[in-house]
């Protein structure tokens, strides 16, 4: 069933108003895609809790959450032009502590789950860093994931020295879904209105754009 705007925001309660926050809410269905060749790893442990996705001291005075879909053409967005900003001038100098929420509206029934649990395999296999890696290169080719979406997680994946059918079996068969839905439902709670959404020390910002992130975050490090 196609999900909308409205009926999504009238399931969370009312938390959030048409138009307070531009972003990702309607569902859509892939088409079928299938394993690559040689990728018959049999069947994965499922895996309950993992840690949270972060970068930047836990003691950092800024703390932003973000709360992303992989297949909403806003996080890509915000992942490609807004991500390596945050990182470059405020996470690598110690300011600000990024830390990466899952929530699957679902924008695309498929890969809205099945990229997150390629990514949690990512995180389980390797460190934090080479999954936000993960997350940026799929982000890079969302527009493909609907065809070629198992052949992508597991060339990224390999690319970053991580076993590439590992984690496309991850993607299909989503043994991290307990992990991505508990990140969906500590979305519900805080109010996210839809994809992505940034919070700065709590508070939800009503734009993704690095302007509005930036100030947010310098105006609390004043």
């Amino acid at each position: 069933m196609r999900s909308t705007r409205r009926s999504y925001l009238a399931a969370l309660g009312g938390t959030a108003t048409l138009g307070s926050l531009a972003g990702c809410f309607s569902a859509l269905q892939s088409n079928d895609s299938t394993l690559p060749e040689g990728c018959d790893v049999g069947t994965l442990e499922s895996v309950s809790s993992l840690s949270r996705p972060a970068l930047g001291p836990e003691d950092a005075p800024v703390t932003v959450d973000v709360f992303e879909d992989f297949a909403c053409p806003h996080c890509q967005t915000f992942t490609t032009d807004v991500y390596p900003q945050i990182k470059s001038n405020y996470v690598d100098a110690g300011d600000v502590r990024y830390r990466f929420f899952d929530f699957p509206i679902p924008v695309d029934e498929t890969w809205s789950w099945a990229a997150a649990s390629a990514a949690r395999a990512v995180q389980d296999e390797s460190d934090m860093e080479t999954f936000f890696a993960f997350t940026e290169r799929v982000y890079e080719n969302q527009g493909d994931l609907a065809e070629d979406g198992y052949q992508i997680v597991h060339d990224v994946a390999d690319e970053l020295g991580v076993d590439g059918c590992t984690v496309a079996a991850a993607a299909e068969q989503e043994p991290y879904r307990e992990v991505v839905e508990a990140d969906r439902q500590t979305g519900s709670d805080r109010g996210v209105p839809g994809t992505p959404a940034v919070y700065v020390d709590g508070e939800l910002l009503d734009s993704y754009r690095w302007d509005a992130v930036s100030s947010a975050i310098d105006s609390r490090l004043e």
